[in-house]
């Protein structure tokens, strides 16, 4: 992936959480967050990412005025429904629309880690990456946490946020398979039943972060 290896001279943890879509991970990070863990939220680059001058005039020349809205920024829907369309033409899309957003979103990433990384106040650090496996961020996590679910119940999650079973399907195909997600991951969370035993093991896992080396 060619990611720069962020500075931690006092390596301080550094968590990502894995997950299919629906699962839980916004929750596992929430919870995560009311321990004591700092945050980056990727999403919150990419956004910031798409309002940039060069990357709306890609954007502008490989798909035209109709993915903009009426403020003149990237509608990411309109963006979502290219990029995620069925193949050949939306992995094609999708792929260019990674090389376009994905490096300047891992420079923001990288400087935020070795921002808090230097804070004295920090106890973890915990990647909040969509697709933490895809872009190669995983690599620099001390561990990955990933969220489990049932598809029935993820499905139903998707459902109340407005998916189509359809669009869940062509979203979850265009990334890797759950089961090598899981594989790679070093905890697993089950979030298959209640938020209570969902919060239970999160707190369990911070528990055993926070212990000293023997």
């Amino acid at each position: 992936m060619g990611l720069d290896v962020p500075q931690n001279p006092r390596k301080i943890p550094i968590l990502g959480v894995a997950g299919g879509i629906a699962s839980g991970k916004s929750l596992v990070t929430e919870q995560l967050a009311a321990l004591g863990a700092d945050v980056i939220v990727a999403d919150a680059a990419a956004h910031d990412v798409l309002k940039l001058e060069e990357v709306k005039r890609a954007a502008r020349e490989r798909w035209g005025e109709g993915i903009f809205g009426a403020g003149g920024e990237i509608d990411r829907p309109r963006l979502g429904k290219i990029v995620f369309a069925e193949p050949p033409g939306g992995p094609a899309e999708l792929e260019y629309l990674e090389q376009l957003v994905h490096p300047p979103v891992r420079q923001i990433i990288r400087r935020q880690i070795e921002q808090l990384a230097s804070n004295e106040r920090t106890q973890a650090i915990v990647l909040d990456v969509p697709l933490l496996f895809e872009s190669g961020w995983n690599e620099f996590c001390d561990t990955v946490i990933f969220v489990d679910a049932p598809r029935e119940a993820r499905l139903a999650r998707a459902a109340a946020r407005g998916w189509s079973a359809e669009e869940f399907d062509r979203r979850e195909a265009a990334q890797l398979p759950l089961d090598s997600k899981r594989s790679q991951s070093h905890v697993v969370i089950d979030n298959s039943t209640n938020k209570q035993s969902t919060q239970a093991q999160v707190e369990g896992f911070w528990r055993s972060l926070k212990q000293p080396p023997r």
